[in-house]
């Protein structure tokens, strides 16, 4: 089963809240079923837990710049279950706030993205993880951020028009 992809059905919806640190305080029984992992072994752990080492941490570095400032974001990652395997999802991460608007745990949904979207998507990632191993993060930011400013789109307006 190790380096096999994993799908899930489409009407399916894979949820999980961590706390500020990204420390997993909620799972519900998709995303603990696809993950392979018991519900006590994710809650309290890290949400990298799931990370696959062929995502590029740019791709997070996006994602923690944007949900720390409390804005909403979709993306698309590659997971790894407990086992080995891997799953595809495309992930909206929003930030819950208390009372006094201060952030206090982010919240993610993530759905089953659609071949055609991944089949843009890869090549994409293949490129950024390239660059992360020969010229570190920076190296697959600045490509990001020319990708993102040749087509004249946030990050968020390019993973939209995919």
């Amino acid at each position: 089963m190790k380096d096999q992809e994993v799908k899930f059905q489409s009407d399916c919806i894979l949820v999980s809240k961590t706390d500020i640190k990204g420390h997993i305080i909620y799972a519900n029984e998709a995303f603990i079923s696809i993950s392979g992992y018991s519900e006590k072994e994710l809650l309290g752990k890290p949400h990298n837990i799931v990370r696959h080492e062929q995502m590029p941490k740019v791709i997070f570095k996006l994602l923690w710049d944007c949900i720390q400032k409390g804005k909403e974001m979709n993306a698309y990652f590659m997971n790894k279950t407990k086992r080995g395997s891997f799953y595809w999802v495309y992930a909206n991460t929003t930030a819950s706030r208390d009372s006094n608007g201060n952030i206090i745990a982010f919240h993610s949904t993530r759905t089953q993205p659609e071949k055609d979207t991944l089949n843009q998507i890869k090549p994409l990632y293949e490129t950024l993880l390239s660059l992360e191993v020969t010229g570190g993060l920076d190296a697959s930011e600045k490509y990001m951020n020319n990708l993102l400013k040749e087509k004249g789109v946030t990050y968020e307006e390019f993973i939209l028009s995919i």
